[in-house]
């Protein structure tokens, strides 16, 4: 992970310039304010979360076996398969009482199979079904429920209680959508094997739509909040924080009425202003989260209410699963929205969003989108990229310069463009570097090129939606000796079905100013939003 401070450059030009001063300016006030806070603020050991079972269902068919989300795993002991009835959610049950704090997964390894009707949301006791293997389990013990019991003595807030009421109905209405026709759209109806369950996500983004509402705390001052870069691998931190503050659908100013809370400091930023360059010292930029959670703790309700069940960070530098260690809570309850979706370093599917690395060079992506047709696509398969992390080496060792079907370089010829490659190959090697993210990923799919991941523990953007099988290729490290016989097999009317996808769902990609519907600001935000139905909070008294 140190390795991970080599993207530096000039990767800021749309963050607001500033200076030392203006980071002392900003610091000094937090400590001291997190002084007063340590001794006024208020105790949250008087918090218990308990654990229960709560129904909305999903249907997929089955999964890729490298995405460990929605079907078999290639490791169970990592990711065990999910109840048929989810989709790209997985259960984690969160215990914490007010001397430790535990997570622990439920039985992941549900298969119902019920082509009945779902039960009533309210219903007490949901039905039990026999299993393939003759076992018998829960036909609902597949969703989070978090419930929160406050201590005696403190008002219950009806506010809360208005917002899970409404929750309750967007989840059965997304559970109904399964078993009825699409809602006619004039900008876009999803269709076809890209989704796991097309009528069930169109009806979750149009609850989305019409329900989700997203609170941004105000404290903090730019450069570390509020703040990120937008022209650079990392532009998409720079790009959801701006987005999502001049936003009038979604944001409210009105924490009362929110449904998730954001912490909308950057990594990016912290690095650039707060590490100490390879001093390897990763404790300054947890000091600076420890202590801005603290603050918004003291002023506001809402992060002791349910342990920061229902906030949300977001983070596209290599650091952001570190960061997230700043507070136990944040790593554990917290939905962490991450490029660096790893799940050999934590990455949890059933709460964390995968979101996508686009390396924005230019602010937008202008020129960059299209392609040619499948048949003047004459490039088995191209790669061009720097010699870092586990895999890239192994990937140059046996296919750099040794095969005119697969153009894998380490460094492009002079005259040849990076992108007219990828226009004309009909698939685009992503290999991951020192951390599993790759923005070739994005730029194969904006250039119509069928991207082929290799790497491993790595779960794709927008997976509990986008059946990533349908229109990539997946391949273990291990199988990069065999890697042209595994593109060869492919036949040419798959390739075409799987690169006419991979145009289809381009849209879910694409950055736009301002946002479009089904655009990439929106696939994010609806994650999030699947996150947290799969959260209940209570203020019980």
């Amino acid at each position: 992970m140190a390795n991970s401070s080599k993207r530096w450059g000039n990767q800021y030009a749309c963050s607001s310039s500033a200076s030392s001063m203006a980071i002392l300016l900003f610091v000094v006030p937090l400590v001291v304010v997190f002084g007063l806070v340590s001794l006024l603020g208020p105790k949250t050991s008087n918090w218990v979360l308990i654990s229960n079972s709560y129904p909305w269902l999903w249907n997929s068919q089955s999964s890729s076996p490298s995405l460990n989300l929605t079907g078999a795993s290639n490791s169970s002991s990592e990711f065990p398969p999910l109840n048929d009835d989810v989709l790209g959610l997985r259960s984690s049950v969160v215990v914490v009482d007010m001397h430790s704090i535990e997570e622990a997964h439920s039985d992941d390894s549900l298969q119902n199979r019920s082509s009945s009707p779902p039960l009533s949301i309210e219903e007490a006791v949901p039905p039990t079904l026999e299993q393939p293997n003759g076992t018998r389990q829960d036909d609902y013990a597949n969703e989070t429920q978090i419930s929160i019991v406050k201590a005696e003595g403190q008002r219950k807030n009806t506010n809360l209680g208005w917002l899970e009421a409404r929750l309750r109905r967007a989840r059965a209405a997304i559970r109904e959508a399964k078993f009825g026709n699409q809602t006619q759209d004039v900008d876009y109806i999803p269709n076809g094997p890209m989704y796991w369950k097309a009528n069930a996500f169109q009806r979750s983004y149009l609850e989305m739509e019409k329900r989700f509402k997203v609170f941004v705390y105000g404290e903090g001052e730019p450069p570390l909040f509020h703040n990120g870069p937008c022209k650079s691998i990392y532009s998409m931190e720079g790009n959801f924080i701006h987005e999502i503050e001049v936003n009038k659908q979604f944001r409210t100013h009105d924490p009362e009425k929110a449904h998730v809370y954001f912490l909308p400091f950057s990594v990016t930023m912290l690095v650039r202003f707060v590490y100490v360059r390879d001093s390897h010292d990763f404790g300054p930029i947890r000091q600076t989260v420890r202590d801005y959670v603290n603050i918004v703790s003291g002023k506001y309700p809402y992060w002791n209410r349910s342990l920061g069940a229902d906030h949300f960070m977001l983070a596209c530098h290599d650091w952001g699963p570190e960061t997230s260690n700043s507070d136990p809570h944040l790593r554990k309850n917290s939905i962490r929205v991450l490029c660096n979706a790893n799940t050999s370093e934590g990455f949890n599917p059933s709460k964390d969003v995968s979101f996508p690395e686009i390396n924005l060079q230019t602010g937008d992506t202008h020129g960059f989108l299209g392609g040619p047709s499948p048949r003047l696509r004459s490039i088995l398969a191209f790669f061009a990229g720097g010699v870092h992390g586990p895999i890239r080496p192994v990937l140059l060792e046996h296919w750099e310069n040794k095969d005119e079907d697969l153009r894998v370089h380490q460094y492009l010829p002079k005259g040849i463009s990076y992108y007219d490659m990828m226009r004309h190959s009909k698939f685009c090697l992503c290999p991951s570097g020192y951390e599993v993210a790759s923005p070739r990923v994005v730029e194969a799919i904006y250039t119509g090129c069928v991207p082929v991941l290799i790497s491993d523990h790595y779960v794709p953007p927008f997976s509990d939606v986008l059946n990533w099988k349908s229109f990539s290729v997946e391949v273990k490290v291990s199988e990069i000796p065999n890697l042209k016989n595994i593109l060869m097999s492919i036949s040419t009317k798959q390739y075409i079905r799987m690169q006419r996808r991979v145009v289809q769902v381009r849209r879910h990609f694409e950055v736009n100013s301002p946002p479009k519907r089904f655009d990439v600001f929106h696939m994010i935000l609806h994650s999030i939003w699947l996150r947290r139905l799969n959260v209940r909070v209570h203020d019980d008294q």
